[in-house]
Protein backbone atom coordinates (compact mmCIF):
# COMPACT_ATOMS: atom_id res chain seq x y z
CA UNK A 1 0.00 0.00 0.00
CA UNK A 2 1.12 3.48 -0.84
CA UNK A 3 -0.24 7.07 -0.30
CA UNK A 4 -0.84 9.33 -3.52
CA UNK A 5 1.80 11.13 -4.71
CA UNK A 6 4.21 8.67 -3.06
CA UNK A 7 6.91 6.70 -4.80
CA UNK A 8 7.21 2.70 -5.10
CA UNK A 9 9.49 0.42 -5.88
CA UNK A 10 8.74 -2.83 -7.39
CA UNK A 11 10.79 -5.23 -6.55
CA UNK A 12 11.90 -8.18 -9.50
CA UNK A 13 14.00 -10.37 -6.19
CA UNK A 14 17.06 -10.38 -8.59
CA UNK A 15 20.58 -9.17 -7.79
CA UNK A 16 21.53 -8.87 -11.06
CA UNK A 17 20.32 -9.76 -14.74
CA UNK A 18 21.97 -12.39 -16.69
CA UNK A 19 23.29 -11.78 -20.37
CA UNK A 20 20.25 -13.53 -21.98
CA UNK A 21 17.39 -12.32 -19.63
CA UNK A 22 14.21 -11.07 -20.64
CA UNK A 23 11.99 -9.05 -18.17
CA UNK A 24 8.43 -7.85 -18.74
CA UNK A 25 6.53 -5.52 -16.73
CA UNK A 26 2.33 -5.23 -17.04
CA UNK A 27 -0.11 -3.58 -15.20
CA UNK A 28 -3.47 -5.43 -16.32
CA UNK A 29 -1.94 -7.34 -19.09
CA UNK A 30 -0.72 -4.29 -20.64
CA UNK A 31 3.30 -4.32 -21.23
CA UNK A 32 4.50 -0.94 -19.97
CA UNK A 33 8.19 -1.68 -19.55
CA UNK A 34 10.72 -4.50 -20.54
CA UNK A 35 14.40 -5.43 -20.42
CA UNK A 36 16.45 -7.29 -23.47
CA UNK A 37 19.98 -7.53 -22.00
CA UNK A 38 20.49 -10.10 -24.79
CA UNK A 39 20.42 -6.54 -27.20
CA UNK A 40 20.87 -4.09 -24.16
CA UNK A 41 17.28 -2.86 -24.79
CA UNK A 42 15.78 -1.48 -21.90
CA UNK A 43 12.40 0.20 -22.49
CA UNK A 44 9.18 1.85 -21.06
CA UNK A 45 6.05 2.31 -22.55
CA UNK A 46 4.54 5.83 -21.15
CA UNK A 47 1.73 6.10 -23.91
CA UNK A 48 -0.42 2.75 -23.17
CA UNK A 49 -3.11 3.51 -21.15
CA UNK A 50 -4.49 6.73 -21.54
CA UNK A 51 -0.58 8.08 -20.92
CA UNK A 52 -1.36 7.27 -17.36
CA UNK A 53 2.07 6.00 -16.75
CA UNK A 54 3.80 9.48 -18.71
CA UNK A 55 7.25 10.28 -16.84
CA UNK A 56 6.53 7.57 -13.52
CA UNK A 57 8.69 4.79 -14.85
CA UNK A 58 11.92 4.01 -14.09
CA UNK A 59 13.58 0.55 -14.48
CA UNK A 60 16.89 -0.16 -12.32
CA UNK A 61 19.48 -1.44 -15.16
CA UNK A 62 21.19 -3.77 -12.80
CA UNK A 63 17.98 -5.64 -11.41
CA UNK A 64 15.54 -4.87 -13.50
CA UNK A 65 12.98 -3.24 -10.69
CA UNK A 66 10.52 -1.12 -11.69
CA UNK A 67 9.72 2.53 -9.74
CA UNK A 68 6.58 4.44 -10.16
CA UNK A 69 6.91 8.10 -8.86
CA UNK A 70 4.06 10.04 -7.99
CA UNK A 71 1.65 7.93 -7.65
CA UNK A 72 -1.66 8.18 -8.35
CA UNK A 73 -5.37 6.24 -7.96
CA UNK A 74 -4.81 5.36 -11.55
CA UNK A 75 -2.04 3.45 -11.07
CA UNK A 76 -3.76 1.05 -8.52
CA UNK A 77 -3.89 -2.81 -9.56
CA UNK A 78 -2.27 -5.41 -9.93
CA UNK A 79 1.16 -5.82 -11.48
CA UNK A 80 2.30 -8.86 -13.34
CA UNK A 81 6.90 -9.50 -13.45
CA UNK A 82 7.49 -12.38 -15.96
CA UNK A 83 11.46 -13.28 -16.03
CA UNK A 84 12.06 -15.21 -19.57
CA UNK A 85 8.80 -16.81 -19.72
CA UNK A 86 8.70 -19.92 -16.83
CA UNK A 87 11.56 -19.15 -14.94
CA UNK A 88 9.54 -16.75 -12.69
CA UNK A 89 6.33 -15.32 -12.59
CA UNK A 90 5.31 -12.62 -9.93
CA UNK A 91 1.89 -10.80 -9.52
CA UNK A 92 1.97 -7.51 -7.16
CA UNK A 93 -0.88 -6.00 -5.86
CA UNK A 94 -0.89 -2.56 -5.77
CA UNK A 95 -3.14 -0.32 -3.79
CA UNK A 96 -3.37 3.46 -3.29
CA UNK A 97 -4.21 4.60 -0.05
CA UNK A 98 -6.44 7.52 0.38
CA UNK A 99 -9.67 5.83 -1.42
CA UNK A 100 -11.93 2.39 -0.77
CA UNK A 101 -10.39 0.03 -2.94
CA UNK A 102 -11.41 -3.12 -3.85
CA UNK A 103 -10.19 -6.30 -5.17
CA UNK A 104 -11.52 -10.05 -6.18
CA UNK A 105 -11.66 -12.21 -8.81
CA UNK A 106 -14.45 -13.78 -10.49
CA UNK A 107 -14.80 -17.26 -13.02
CA UNK A 108 -17.24 -18.01 -15.57
CA UNK A 109 -17.55 -21.14 -17.60
CA UNK A 110 -17.41 -19.74 -21.19
CA UNK A 111 -20.85 -19.24 -22.74
CA UNK A 112 -22.33 -18.20 -19.58
CA UNK A 113 -23.16 -14.94 -18.14
CA UNK A 114 -21.82 -13.09 -15.05
CA UNK A 115 -22.74 -9.76 -13.12
CA UNK A 116 -19.98 -7.86 -12.06
CA UNK A 117 -21.46 -6.45 -8.59
CA UNK A 118 -21.73 -2.24 -8.15
CA UNK A 119 -21.82 -3.10 -4.16
CA UNK A 120 -24.27 -0.93 -4.34
CA UNK A 121 -28.53 -1.30 -2.67
CA UNK A 122 -29.35 1.30 -4.83
CA UNK A 123 -28.15 4.25 -7.13
CA UNK A 124 -28.06 7.70 -5.38
CA UNK A 125 -28.88 10.75 -7.27
CA UNK A 126 -25.46 12.46 -7.74
CA UNK A 127 -23.58 8.76 -8.58
CA UNK A 128 -21.28 8.95 -11.07
CA UNK A 129 -21.05 4.94 -11.91
CA UNK A 130 -18.28 3.94 -14.60
CA UNK A 131 -16.68 0.50 -16.38
CA UNK A 132 -13.88 -0.31 -17.97
CA UNK A 133 -12.33 -3.30 -19.22
CA UNK A 134 -8.42 -3.63 -19.55
CA UNK A 135 -8.61 0.29 -19.36
CA UNK A 136 -11.32 0.84 -21.86
CA UNK A 137 -14.52 2.60 -21.24
CA UNK A 138 -17.54 -0.09 -21.62
CA UNK A 139 -20.36 0.91 -19.51
CA UNK A 140 -21.27 4.17 -17.28
CA UNK A 141 -24.25 5.60 -15.69
CA UNK A 142 -24.57 8.87 -14.89
CA UNK A 143 -27.72 10.11 -12.70
CA UNK A 144 -28.00 13.49 -12.91
CA UNK A 145 -27.93 13.43 -16.70
CA UNK A 146 -30.19 10.32 -16.70
CA UNK A 147 -27.79 8.50 -19.10
CA UNK A 148 -26.93 4.95 -18.95
CA UNK A 149 -24.81 3.76 -21.57
CA UNK A 150 -23.21 0.96 -22.64
CA UNK A 151 -19.94 1.16 -25.13
CA UNK A 152 -20.39 -2.53 -26.75
CA UNK A 153 -18.84 -1.65 -30.19
CA UNK A 154 -15.35 -0.82 -28.28
CA UNK A 155 -12.57 -3.59 -28.58
CA UNK A 156 -13.42 -5.29 -31.94
CA UNK A 157 -16.74 -5.60 -30.83
CA UNK A 158 -16.14 -8.54 -28.54
CA UNK A 159 -18.68 -7.17 -26.00
CA UNK A 160 -21.74 -6.05 -28.28
CA UNK A 161 -25.23 -6.95 -27.61
CA UNK A 162 -23.36 -8.87 -24.08
CA UNK A 163 -23.89 -6.04 -22.06
CA UNK A 164 -26.55 -5.30 -19.14
CA UNK A 165 -26.29 -2.31 -16.31
CA UNK A 166 -28.84 -2.54 -13.85
CA UNK A 167 -30.56 1.06 -13.35
CA UNK A 168 -30.98 0.04 -10.02
CA UNK A 169 -27.54 -0.79 -8.29
CA UNK A 170 -25.49 0.15 -11.04
CA UNK A 171 -24.36 -3.64 -11.44
CA UNK A 172 -23.23 -4.92 -14.51
CA UNK A 173 -23.91 -8.11 -16.36
CA UNK A 174 -21.90 -9.89 -19.58
CA UNK A 175 -23.72 -12.27 -21.33
CA UNK A 176 -22.38 -15.40 -23.36
CA UNK A 177 -18.84 -14.88 -21.96
CA UNK A 178 -16.01 -16.39 -24.37
CA UNK A 179 -12.05 -16.00 -23.68
CA UNK A 180 -11.91 -12.51 -25.24
CA UNK A 181 -13.78 -11.45 -22.02
CA UNK A 182 -11.15 -12.83 -19.89
CA UNK A 183 -9.15 -10.23 -17.78
CA UNK A 184 -9.45 -7.27 -15.69
CA UNK A 185 -12.68 -5.04 -14.94
CA UNK A 186 -12.40 -1.54 -13.22
CA UNK A 187 -15.31 0.18 -11.52
CA UNK A 188 -15.27 3.72 -9.98
CA UNK A 189 -18.09 5.32 -8.25
CA UNK A 190 -18.05 9.24 -8.12
CA UNK A 191 -20.30 10.60 -5.19
CA UNK A 192 -20.57 14.59 -5.24
CA UNK A 193 -21.97 15.96 -2.25
CA UNK A 194 -21.16 19.52 -1.34
CA UNK A 195 -18.82 19.62 -3.39
CA UNK A 196 -16.48 16.88 -2.31
CA UNK A 197 -15.66 14.06 -4.49
CA UNK A 198 -15.66 10.44 -2.41
CA UNK A 199 -14.23 7.12 -4.51
CA UNK A 200 -15.14 3.68 -4.65
CA UNK A 201 -13.03 1.61 -7.07
CA UNK A 202 -13.54 -1.92 -7.54
CA UNK A 203 -11.09 -4.11 -9.58
CA UNK A 204 -12.22 -7.54 -10.69
CA UNK A 205 -10.22 -10.22 -12.43
CA UNK A 206 -12.44 -12.05 -14.44
CA UNK A 207 -11.49 -15.66 -14.84
CA UNK A 208 -13.35 -17.28 -18.27
CA UNK A 209 -13.26 -21.10 -17.63
CA UNK A 210 -13.27 -23.30 -21.40
CA UNK A 211 -14.86 -26.26 -19.69
CA UNK A 212 -14.46 -29.70 -21.88
CA UNK A 213 -15.01 -33.09 -21.32
CA UNK A 214 -13.40 -36.16 -23.12
CA UNK A 215 -14.15 -39.77 -22.60
CA UNK A 216 -11.00 -41.49 -21.95
CA UNK A 217 -9.01 -42.84 -24.80
CA UNK A 218 -10.59 -40.24 -27.38
CA UNK A 219 -8.93 -37.30 -28.23
CA UNK A 220 -9.58 -33.71 -27.47
CA UNK A 221 -8.42 -30.24 -28.71
CA UNK A 222 -8.09 -27.46 -27.14
CA UNK A 223 -9.15 -24.40 -29.29
CA UNK A 224 -7.19 -20.88 -29.08
CA UNK A 225 -10.10 -19.26 -30.60
CA UNK A 226 -8.20 -18.06 -33.28
CA UNK A 227 -8.93 -18.54 -36.90
CA UNK A 228 -5.26 -17.44 -37.87
CA UNK A 229 -2.11 -16.21 -35.84
CA UNK A 230 -0.21 -13.54 -37.13
CA UNK A 231 3.56 -12.41 -37.04
CA UNK A 232 4.97 -11.55 -33.93
CA UNK A 233 2.57 -13.87 -31.69
CA UNK A 234 3.88 -16.24 -29.00
CA UNK A 235 1.50 -18.91 -27.84
CA UNK A 236 2.29 -20.70 -24.66
CA UNK A 237 0.41 -23.65 -23.37
CA UNK A 238 0.78 -25.26 -20.05
CA UNK A 239 -0.53 -28.15 -17.68
CA UNK A 240 -0.94 -27.20 -13.92
CA UNK A 241 2.19 -23.98 -14.60
CA UNK A 242 4.02 -26.58 -16.42
CA UNK A 243 5.09 -25.45 -20.56
CA UNK A 244 3.69 -28.56 -22.50
CA UNK A 245 3.99 -26.54 -26.21
CA UNK A 246 4.78 -23.11 -27.35
CA UNK A 247 4.62 -21.33 -31.23
CA UNK A 248 6.72 -18.38 -31.91
CA UNK A 249 5.40 -17.28 -35.21
CA UNK A 250 8.32 -14.85 -35.88
CA UNK A 251 10.79 -17.86 -35.52
CA UNK A 252 8.74 -20.11 -37.29
CA UNK A 253 9.43 -22.47 -34.24
CA UNK A 254 6.57 -24.81 -33.04
CA UNK A 255 7.98 -27.13 -30.16
CA UNK A 256 5.77 -29.82 -27.81
CA UNK A 257 7.92 -30.52 -24.62
CA UNK A 258 6.07 -33.95 -24.51
CA UNK A 259 8.20 -35.56 -22.05
CA UNK A 260 7.85 -33.33 -19.35
CA UNK A 261 5.70 -34.62 -16.07
CA UNK A 262 7.08 -38.36 -16.12
CA UNK A 263 6.11 -38.41 -20.41
CA UNK A 264 2.20 -38.43 -19.43
CA UNK A 265 2.11 -36.28 -22.93
CA UNK A 266 4.56 -38.12 -24.94
CA UNK A 267 3.61 -38.68 -28.44
CA UNK A 268 0.01 -37.53 -27.50
CA UNK A 269 0.11 -33.58 -28.47
CA UNK A 270 -0.06 -32.23 -31.91
CA UNK A 271 -0.43 -28.49 -32.45
CA UNK A 272 -2.67 -26.86 -35.48
CA UNK A 273 0.25 -24.75 -37.27
CA UNK A 274 -2.43 -22.32 -38.31
CA UNK A 275 -4.59 -21.43 -35.61
CA UNK A 276 -2.43 -22.55 -32.39
CA UNK A 277 -5.07 -25.32 -31.23
CA UNK A 278 -3.26 -28.20 -29.12
CA UNK A 279 -4.85 -31.33 -29.17
CA UNK A 280 -4.07 -34.39 -27.05
CA UNK A 281 -4.57 -37.88 -28.66
CA UNK A 282 -5.26 -41.28 -26.47
CA UNK A 283 -6.49 -39.30 -23.39
CA UNK A 284 -6.05 -40.90 -19.77
CA UNK A 285 -6.95 -39.75 -16.69
CA UNK A 286 -3.69 -38.67 -15.64
CA UNK A 287 -4.18 -35.80 -18.30
CA UNK A 288 -7.72 -34.09 -16.68
CA UNK A 289 -6.72 -30.93 -14.69
CA UNK A 290 -5.96 -27.47 -15.68
CA UNK A 291 -4.28 -26.19 -19.05
CA UNK A 292 -3.27 -22.80 -19.29
CA UNK A 293 -3.08 -20.98 -22.87
CA UNK A 294 -1.08 -17.68 -23.67
CA UNK A 295 -1.33 -15.78 -26.38
CA UNK A 296 0.73 -12.35 -26.43
CA UNK A 297 0.52 -12.09 -22.75
CA UNK A 298 -3.69 -13.01 -22.14
CA UNK A 299 -4.27 -16.19 -20.00
CA UNK A 300 -7.29 -18.31 -20.58
CA UNK A 301 -7.36 -21.87 -18.65
CA UNK A 302 -9.09 -24.77 -19.75
CA UNK A 303 -10.82 -27.60 -17.78
CA UNK A 304 -10.31 -30.51 -18.92
CA UNK A 305 -12.76 -33.74 -17.28
CA UNK A 306 -11.84 -37.32 -18.48
CA UNK A 307 -14.99 -39.45 -18.23
CA UNK A 308 -14.22 -43.03 -17.37
CA UNK A 309 -16.95 -45.75 -18.56
CA UNK A 310 -17.75 -48.56 -16.42
CA UNK A 311 -20.10 -51.63 -16.74
CA UNK A 312 -22.63 -51.66 -13.64
CA UNK A 313 -21.38 -54.25 -11.03
CA UNK A 314 -17.99 -53.83 -12.24
CA UNK A 315 -15.02 -51.84 -10.15
CA UNK A 316 -13.26 -49.14 -11.14
CA UNK A 317 -9.96 -47.09 -9.72
CA UNK A 318 -9.57 -43.82 -9.97
CA UNK A 319 -5.88 -42.20 -9.76
CA UNK A 320 -4.38 -39.61 -8.22
CA UNK A 321 -1.50 -39.73 -10.49
CA UNK A 322 0.94 -39.98 -7.71
CA UNK A 323 3.55 -42.98 -7.64
CA UNK A 324 4.13 -42.65 -4.07
CA UNK A 325 2.78 -39.86 -1.33
CA UNK A 326 5.69 -38.13 0.91
CA UNK A 327 5.61 -37.19 4.07
CA UNK A 328 3.56 -33.83 4.12
CA UNK A 329 1.23 -35.15 1.20
CA UNK A 330 -2.47 -35.00 1.73
CA UNK A 331 -5.27 -35.76 -1.04
CA UNK A 332 -8.97 -35.31 -0.41
CA UNK A 333 -11.84 -36.45 -2.74
CA UNK A 334 -15.40 -35.07 -3.01
CA UNK A 335 -18.46 -36.17 -5.11
CA UNK A 336 -20.99 -34.79 -6.82
CA UNK A 337 -22.09 -31.11 -7.41
CA UNK A 338 -21.96 -30.65 -3.99
CA UNK A 339 -18.38 -31.40 -3.46
CA UNK A 340 -19.17 -33.84 -0.44
CA UNK A 341 -15.63 -35.55 0.90
CA UNK A 342 -16.14 -39.04 0.52
CA UNK A 343 -12.53 -39.90 1.12
CA UNK A 344 -8.87 -38.53 2.70
CA UNK A 345 -5.53 -39.18 2.97
CA UNK A 346 -3.18 -36.88 5.48
CA UNK A 347 0.36 -38.02 5.69
CA UNK A 348 1.68 -35.79 8.77
CA UNK A 349 -1.04 -36.99 11.36
CA UNK A 350 -1.18 -40.39 9.39
CA UNK A 351 -4.78 -40.12 8.66
CA UNK A 352 -6.96 -42.69 6.16
CA UNK A 353 -10.52 -42.26 6.13
CA UNK A 354 -13.49 -43.14 3.88
CA UNK A 355 -16.76 -41.53 4.47
CA UNK A 356 -18.92 -44.09 2.99
CA UNK A 357 -22.28 -42.94 4.45
CA UNK A 358 -22.71 -39.85 3.03
CA UNK A 359 -25.49 -39.41 0.02
CA UNK A 360 -27.76 -41.89 1.41
CA UNK A 361 -25.01 -44.47 2.06
CA UNK A 362 -24.59 -45.25 -1.94
CA UNK A 363 -20.93 -46.01 -1.09
CA UNK A 364 -21.33 -47.98 1.85
CA UNK A 365 -18.49 -50.63 1.95
CA UNK A 366 -17.66 -49.89 -1.31
CA UNK A 367 -14.67 -47.48 -1.19
CA UNK A 368 -11.18 -48.32 -1.31
CA UNK A 369 -8.11 -46.04 -0.52
CA UNK A 370 -4.49 -46.45 -1.27
CA UNK A 371 -2.32 -46.04 1.11
CA UNK A 372 1.01 -45.61 -1.05
CA UNK A 373 -0.84 -43.42 -3.97
CA UNK A 374 -3.84 -42.01 -2.74
CA UNK A 375 -5.52 -43.40 -5.88
CA UNK A 376 -10.14 -44.35 -5.35
CA UNK A 377 -11.12 -47.50 -5.62
CA UNK A 378 -15.22 -48.13 -6.05
CA UNK A 379 -16.30 -51.44 -6.44
CA UNK A 380 -19.96 -53.00 -7.14
CA UNK A 381 -20.85 -50.09 -9.30
CA UNK A 382 -24.41 -48.51 -9.08
CA UNK A 383 -25.68 -45.97 -11.21
CA UNK A 384 -25.81 -43.62 -8.38
CA UNK A 385 -22.52 -43.74 -8.40
CA UNK A 386 -21.99 -41.99 -12.09
CA UNK A 387 -21.46 -37.93 -11.64
CA UNK A 388 -18.19 -36.40 -11.02
CA UNK A 389 -15.07 -36.66 -8.53
CA UNK A 390 -12.74 -34.11 -7.48
CA UNK A 391 -8.95 -34.73 -6.24
CA UNK A 392 -8.26 -31.93 -4.31
CA UNK A 393 -4.25 -32.55 -3.26
CA UNK A 394 -0.94 -29.81 -1.72
CA UNK A 395 0.92 -30.69 -5.29
CA UNK A 396 -1.77 -28.68 -7.81
CA UNK A 397 -2.43 -25.30 -7.67
CA UNK A 398 -6.23 -26.34 -8.74
CA UNK A 399 -8.29 -29.49 -8.62
CA UNK A 400 -8.37 -32.34 -11.48
CA UNK A 401 -12.08 -33.43 -12.22
CA UNK A 402 -12.23 -37.49 -13.26
CA UNK A 403 -16.06 -38.05 -14.25
CA UNK A 404 -17.42 -41.38 -13.84
CA UNK A 405 -20.17 -43.08 -16.48
CA UNK A 406 -21.71 -46.16 -15.46
CA UNK A 407 -23.68 -48.13 -17.86
CA UNK A 408 -26.48 -50.86 -17.05
CA UNK A 409 -25.66 -54.42 -18.64
CA UNK A 410 -27.52 -54.87 -22.54
CA UNK A 411 -30.27 -57.09 -23.24
CA UNK A 412 -30.34 -59.04 -26.57
CA UNK A 413 -32.95 -57.42 -28.71
CA UNK A 414 -35.25 -59.19 -30.26
CA UNK A 415 -36.25 -59.51 -33.85
CA UNK A 416 -40.22 -60.36 -34.62
CA UNK A 417 -42.17 -60.34 -37.91
CA UNK A 418 -44.68 -57.88 -38.29
CA UNK A 419 -46.17 -58.90 -40.96
CA UNK A 420 -50.13 -60.38 -41.13
CA UNK A 421 -50.40 -62.03 -44.36
CA UNK A 422 -48.52 -62.69 -47.21
CA UNK A 423 -46.73 -59.84 -49.35
CA UNK A 424 -44.18 -59.34 -51.36
CA UNK A 425 -41.92 -57.79 -48.67
CA UNK A 426 -41.65 -58.79 -44.47
CA UNK A 427 -42.07 -56.39 -42.34
CA UNK A 428 -39.73 -56.62 -39.34
CA UNK A 429 -39.31 -54.85 -35.82
CA UNK A 430 -36.13 -55.22 -33.44
CA UNK A 431 -36.93 -54.03 -29.88
CA UNK A 432 -35.29 -53.71 -26.76
CA UNK A 433 -36.89 -53.16 -23.15
CA UNK A 434 -35.96 -50.90 -20.06
CA UNK A 435 -32.98 -49.14 -21.87
CA UNK A 436 -30.98 -45.81 -20.75
CA UNK A 437 -27.96 -44.41 -22.83
CA UNK A 438 -28.11 -46.68 -25.60
CA UNK A 439 -28.54 -46.38 -29.50
CA UNK A 440 -31.06 -49.12 -31.40
CA UNK A 441 -29.52 -50.29 -35.45
CA UNK A 442 -30.02 -52.17 -37.88
CA UNK A 443 -26.77 -53.31 -40.25
CA UNK A 444 -26.98 -54.65 -43.69
CA UNK A 445 -24.01 -56.81 -43.75
CA UNK A 446 -21.11 -53.83 -42.09
CA UNK A 447 -23.59 -50.84 -43.88
CA UNK A 448 -25.82 -48.99 -41.30
CA UNK A 449 -28.86 -48.74 -42.42
CA UNK A 450 -31.36 -46.88 -39.40
CA UNK A 451 -30.65 -46.15 -35.86
CA UNK A 452 -32.31 -44.62 -33.18
CA UNK A 453 -30.83 -43.55 -29.57
CA UNK A 454 -31.68 -43.08 -26.05
CA UNK A 455 -30.29 -40.86 -23.65
CA UNK A 456 -31.23 -40.54 -20.22
CA UNK A 457 -34.66 -42.00 -19.98
CA UNK A 458 -35.59 -46.11 -19.59
CA UNK A 459 -37.84 -47.00 -21.93
CA UNK A 460 -38.43 -49.62 -24.59
CA UNK A 461 -36.73 -48.98 -28.13
CA UNK A 462 -38.44 -50.60 -31.38
CA UNK A 463 -37.07 -49.93 -34.84
CA UNK A 464 -39.04 -51.26 -37.91
CA UNK A 465 -37.05 -53.31 -41.27
CA UNK A 466 -38.80 -54.08 -44.56
CA UNK A 467 -36.72 -56.97 -46.17
CA UNK A 468 -37.92 -58.64 -50.07
CA UNK A 469 -38.32 -62.52 -49.18
CA UNK A 470 -35.83 -63.54 -51.94
CA UNK A 471 -33.35 -61.31 -49.95
CA UNK A 472 -30.17 -63.14 -49.52
CA UNK A 473 -28.28 -60.63 -47.56
CA UNK A 474 -27.38 -60.89 -44.17
CA UNK A 475 -29.06 -58.30 -41.53
CA UNK A 476 -28.60 -57.61 -37.75
CA UNK A 477 -29.67 -55.77 -35.22
CA UNK A 478 -27.23 -54.02 -32.45
CA UNK A 479 -27.86 -52.46 -29.43
CA UNK A 480 -24.93 -50.78 -28.13
CA UNK A 481 -23.86 -48.06 -25.53
CA UNK A 482 -20.19 -46.61 -25.21
CA UNK A 483 -18.46 -49.81 -23.64
CA UNK A 484 -20.30 -53.03 -25.14
CA UNK A 485 -22.93 -54.17 -26.93
CA UNK A 486 -25.01 -56.91 -27.58
CA UNK A 487 -25.95 -58.46 -31.56
CA UNK A 488 -29.06 -60.41 -32.66
CA UNK A 489 -28.92 -61.94 -36.24
CA UNK A 490 -31.69 -61.71 -38.46
CA UNK A 491 -32.82 -65.39 -39.77
CA UNK A 492 -35.30 -64.79 -42.78
CA UNK A 493 -36.19 -68.50 -43.49
CA UNK A 494 -37.77 -68.53 -39.87
CA UNK A 495 -39.47 -65.09 -39.77
CA UNK A 496 -40.39 -64.19 -43.22
CA UNK A 497 -42.62 -66.55 -45.41
CA UNK A 498 -42.92 -67.00 -49.59
CA UNK A 499 -46.32 -67.02 -50.98
CA UNK A 500 -45.64 -70.20 -53.71
CA UNK A 501 -48.25 -72.40 -51.84
CA UNK A 502 -50.70 -72.16 -48.95
CA UNK A 503 -48.61 -74.24 -46.38
CA UNK A 504 -45.48 -72.32 -46.83
CA UNK A 505 -47.64 -68.83 -47.53
CA UNK A 506 -49.67 -69.03 -43.80
CA UNK A 507 -48.57 -70.04 -40.62
CA UNK A 508 -49.25 -73.57 -39.09
CA UNK A 509 -53.50 -72.09 -37.50
CA UNK A 510 -53.93 -71.20 -40.75
CA UNK A 511 -52.45 -74.55 -42.45
CA UNK A 512 -54.25 -76.70 -40.07
CA UNK A 513 -57.43 -75.20 -40.54
CA UNK A 514 -57.30 -75.14 -44.17
CA UNK A 515 -56.47 -79.24 -44.23
CA UNK A 516 -59.73 -79.96 -42.05
CA UNK A 517 -61.68 -77.32 -44.52
CA UNK A 518 -60.29 -79.57 -47.27
CA UNK A 519 -60.81 -82.88 -45.72
CA UNK A 520 -64.83 -81.99 -44.36
CA UNK A 521 -65.79 -80.43 -48.47
CA UNK A 522 -64.05 -84.19 -49.77
CA UNK A 523 -66.63 -85.62 -46.95
CA UNK A 524 -69.33 -83.94 -47.95
CA UNK A 525 -68.39 -84.30 -51.87
CA UNK A 526 -68.63 -88.03 -50.95
CA UNK A 527 -71.74 -87.71 -49.43
CA UNK A 528 -73.24 -86.26 -51.86
CA UNK A 529 -71.91 -88.41 -54.21
CA UNK A 530 -73.07 -91.60 -52.51
CA UNK A 531 -76.18 -90.05 -51.23
CA UNK A 532 -77.23 -88.84 -56.03
CA UNK A 533 -76.06 -92.57 -56.51
CA UNK A 534 -78.68 -94.49 -54.15
CA UNK A 535 -81.04 -92.21 -55.27
CA UNK A 536 -80.55 -92.27 -58.98
CA UNK A 537 -80.69 -96.58 -57.86
CA UNK A 538 -83.96 -96.40 -56.25
CA UNK A 539 -85.61 -94.47 -58.99
CA UNK A 540 -84.20 -96.94 -61.38
CA UNK A 541 -85.97 -99.77 -58.75
CA UNK A 542 -89.10 -97.86 -58.93
CA UNK A 543 -89.10 -97.42 -62.43
CA UNK A 544 -88.93 -101.33 -62.67
CA UNK A 545 -91.50 -102.39 -60.30
CA UNK A 546 -93.95 -100.46 -62.01
CA UNK A 547 -93.05 -101.47 -65.54
CA UNK A 548 -93.79 -105.12 -63.73
CA UNK A 549 -96.94 -104.40 -62.41
CA UNK A 550 -98.12 -103.12 -65.66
Amino acid sequence: MVNKGDSVTLDSDLTEMKDDDLIQWRFEYTLIAEINKQFDRFTVYHDVLDERFRDRLKLDNQTGSLTITNITTEHDGCYKLKINFFRKTSFIRLTVYGELNISFTLSVNKGDSVTLDSRLTEIKYDDLIQWRFEGTFIAEINVTAERFTVYDDVLDGRFRDRLKLDNQTGSLTITNTTMKHDGFYHQQIKQIKKQQIKHLRQNLILDVIVEISVNEGDSVTLNSDLTEMKDGDVIHWMFEYTLIAEINVTADRFTVHDDVLDGRFRHRLNLNKQTGSLTITNTRTEHAGVYQLEINGMMIDFHLNVIVSVMEGDSVTISSDFTELKNNDWIRWKFGNEHTLIAEISKRPNRFAVYDDVHDGRFRDRLKLDNQTGSLTITNTTSEHDGCYKLDNDYYMRPSVICLAVYARLPVPVISSNSSQCSSSCSLVCSAVNVSHVTLSWYKGNSLLSSISVSDLSISLSLPLEVEYQDKNTYSCVLNNPISNQTQHLDITHLCHTCSDSVHCCGPTEAVIRLVLSAMVGVATVIILVYDIRSRRADRDQAQIHTSGT
